[in-house]
């Protein structure tokens, strides 16, 4: 699946490393509304080009999900600063 690489020069292989890195930790910084979002400019940085199967929950088990990650969020990360806006203030 990642045969590509093996064709990349030593400076190609470091461009690709910067720039998966510089996607991840754009990932990693989100903060806010942000976090409840899936990501498909990460996954485009994959090189096969497949469209994504997202499968979408139910309306009920949905919020219970986000409960659940907003649950966890409080536990592992108690002391995180509240971000304390709407989703249409500017995430």
């Amino acid at each position: 699946m990642d045969e590509d690489l093996d064709a990349l020069s030593r400076e190609e292989l470091v461009a690709e490393a910067r720039k998966l890195r510089a996607a991840i930790r754009q990932h990693r910084d989100s903060s806010g509304h942000d976090l409840c979002w899936h990501h498909p400019a990460l996954w485009s940085l994959l090189p096969e080009r497949v469209a994504p199967e997202v499968a979408v929950p139910p309306w009920p088990k949905f919020m219970r999900g986000c409960v659940a990650y907003r649950t966890a969020l409080e536990r592992e990360l108690a002391g995180a600063p509240v971000h304390d806006r709407e989703y249409d203030e500017g995430g």
